[in-house]
């Protein structure tokens, strides 16, 4: 299910998606990009060490603390984060504006605070930005799949889900809104969102 706050469009803005916590992000994206393998997804930037089977440039381009800070510095990057108190991350601005002003179809998946980073970067830019906020069926449901997971304790669960409800509150500063019923569904939706903003099929 798709709901829009928009009175207009332009075309060929980049897609920032975003949603709460455990929501499914990174899995409707994958299957997006699965379906459409045309859509570019921004490579964020970090300052972590490269896991097992990681390639530099396709899953982060890493970078050392003092490199990372240069490019920060110089304005090259389209939004930053300090994640867990310890390595940055960051979307470089410059393949971002690559690819648009190449038609490409291109999206940022990211948290509800680096979009809003990207708000007001866009904004210096003169970068147009369609927002789309990915939400649950429901509160339970994502309660529901947050457990599912098994991927924290009971003490990250909790704080995962008071965060949630903060960013389930954001969803008004979106342009438009996709509900994640199903993956595939919710990666169809975003498809005809990107479709009718980038005139493809």
């Amino acid at each position: 299910m798709v709901t829009t706050n928009e009175q207009q469009t332009s075309k060929r803005r980049l897609i920032v998606l975003s949603g709460p916590t455990a929501v499914g992000k990174g899995t409707v994206e994958a299957k997006l990009r699965a379906d459409h393998p045309q859509v570019w997804v921004s490579v964020s930037a970090t300052t972590r060490a490269p896991r097992p089977g990681e390639v530099n440039g396709v899953n982060y381009w890493f970078m050392t603390e003092d490199e990372f800070a240069a490019k920060e510095r110089e304005g090259m990057f389209l939004e930053t984060a300090v994640v867990h108190n310890s390595a940055h991350y960051g979307t470089p601005v410059e393949p971002v504006m690559e690819h648009l002003e190449a038609g490409v179809p291109t999206i940022l998946e990211i948290d509800l605070q680096g979009a809003r980073r990207v708000r007001q970067r866009a904004a210096e830019l003169g970068l147009e930005v369609l927002y789309v906020f990915l939400a649950p069926p429901s509160f339970d449901e994502l309660v529901r799949r947050l457990v599912g997971r098994g991927t924290e304790d009971e003490e990250q669960r909790r704080k995962r889900l008071e965060t949630a409800k903060v960013e389930l509150a954001a969803e008004d500063e979106f342009d438009v809104t996709i509900v994640n019923e199903t993956v595939d569904q919710a990666a169809a939706d975003l498809w005809n969102v990107i479709a009718k903003e980038y005139d493809v099929e």
